[in-house]
């Protein structure tokens, strides 16, 4: 049995050269961790709506001050392409700013329907929340988590993926130099251990994931195991249904738009795309050929639209998946193989007629492959889009608005966007169904996921 890493490794997807080694924290160093992670909480839940309100409008400004270093490690360490990556950065700036102005409100004190004004619900910190984030965007991952719940009151701890513990640090620092308290925002590369150590202590209040639904059974037992509170925001396999009466022309822009923005690596992007069939061939005819459009390469590079994958390993997984749905029966129209070059490279990919039972129908398939399943009619569209274990968000194309609306409470998903693709955006929850986890992020409910709801009567007697 071979002994656990010390160390988590930053390596170049587009070069497969290593960035940068991270030492794990410690046992001793997990428990100053912890230690600071009260103390700053401790001074933090003392300061005002205002007062935090405050430190958010600062950290957007340094996001904006500092967008070019920070997107290019985000290139650097998972791929991004550096258009999408600068866009991260003023997506997060754009949340500071949001809460900073909105939060104060969700948290006030609210009257009850108790007459005679003798109840009221305040919204109380919890304590130090951890955080065990994501890679595939580094920045706003992070942000969307841990935004509302810094300005709860809470403290963040962030336990990030390990190939972007660089990008985390970038945070962290961000977030001192905007005032935010010393040790209320804390970076650490924990491992596996130290994390399971971290959730059963007691200075941590809650937890928040977003990660794979194996990360997600893991974390939660563990979570209900200490008696803590946990969100969690797991995998998707997003339908994305065209029906005949849609905007062709702009249906397929979009889900070409969505399919492979981040080099596919999104969890709510239109993976299922589900096309009725009296415009399907037309439909197939014109997304192949703006798949076939996209250029590959080195993010770095003006022009790129598609960067490298993240990992060798999720590029062989990926592959893996394509081939086997080719074995049972999928037609492959476009790319499915790993471009002839140095790094991690897959040649954007197009599946047509793609069924149940087959893995990119059936799985998530995190990458740049598009499955295309026919429809017979609106039912049976719907039909095949909650025929899946995921239920993270739906795309639904219609020049009926009306039917779209009733369609669209048929699917069984988090979020339904109609004429248009998935996106997460702080005025509007974002969360899942089945397999795609349980909780909100984002919006008033996010914000109130880890507060105390205190009720307060007063006897009048």
């Amino acid at each position: 049995m071979s002994a656990a890493p010390t160390t988590a490794i930053s390596r170049d997807p587009a070069t497969a050269q290593v960035i940068a080694e991270h030492p794990f924290a410690s046992a001793t160093e997990l428990e100053t961790i912890l230690q600071r992670g009260q103390a700053g909480f401790a001074v933090w839940s003392g300061y005002t709506l205002e007062q935090r309100a405050g430190v958010l409008r600062a950290m957007a400004a340094v996001l904006r001050r500092d967008r070019e270093p920070l997107a290019a490690l985000a290139t650097a360490e998972m791929g991004k392409v550096q258009a999408e990556a600068l866009a991260e950065i003023e997506k997060c700036a754009v949340l500071c700013d949001w809460y900073a102005e909105h939060g104060a409100p969700f948290l006030r004190d609210e009257a009850t329907q108790v007459p005679g004004d003798q109840a009221y619900v305040s919204y109380l910190p919890l304590g130090v929340v951890l955080g065990i984030m994501p890679w595939n965007f580094p920045y706003w991952q992070v942000m969307r988590a841990a935004v509302p719940i810094l300005m709860g009151g809470n403290g963040f701890l962030l336990k990030p993926a390990e190939n972007i513990v660089g990008t985390a640090l970038l945070l962290d620092a961000a977030w001192r130099e905007a005032g935010l308290p010393e040790g209320t925002f804390i970076a650490a590369n924990i491992s596996r251990e130290g994390t399971s150590a971290a959730i059963a202590d007691d200075r941590i209040a809650a937890v928040t994931l977003t990660g794979s639904v194996a990360a997600g059974r893991s974390i939660a037992a563990q979570a209900g195991q200490a008696l803590k509170k946990v969100v969690l925001e797991l995998g998707g396999s997003d339908p994305f249904i065209v029906l005949a009466d849609a905007d062709l022309d702009a249906a397929v822009d979009a889900a070409v738009a969505s399919r492979f923005q981040n080099t596919g690596q999104v969890c709510i992007a239109g993976k299922r795309i589900i096309v009725e069939e009296a415009v399907y061939d037309r439909f197939v005819a014109q997304f192949c050929q703006k798949v076939q459009a996209l250029t590959v390469g080195d993010g770095r590079e003006p022009g790129n639209r598609i960067g490298p994958m993240a990992r060798q390993d999720l590029l062989d997984q990926l592959h893996a998946q394509v081939q086997a749905s080719v074995d049972a029966g999928a037609q492959l129209r476009v790319g499915g193989h790993q471009l002839d070059r140095p790094g991690a490279f897959y040649a954007p990919t197009v599946l047509v007629d793609v069924e149940p039972g087959m893995q990119a129908f059936d799985t998530e398939t995190f990458g740049p492959v598009a499955s295309i399943s026919r429809a017979r009619n609106a039912d049976h569209a719907v039909e095949l889009a909650n025929q899946s274990e995921f239920g993270l968000s739906g795309n639904l194309w219609s020049g009926d608005r009306a039917r779209a609306m009733q369609l669209a409470r048929r699917l069984q998903t988090g979020g339904v966007f109609v004429n248009g693709f998935s996106a997460s955006d702080p005025r509007v929850p974002i969360g899942g169904v089945k397999k795609s986890g349980f909780g909100r992020e984002l919006s008033h409910f996010g914000i109130r996921e880890f507060v105390n709801a205190q009720t307060v009567w007063f006897d009048k007697r």
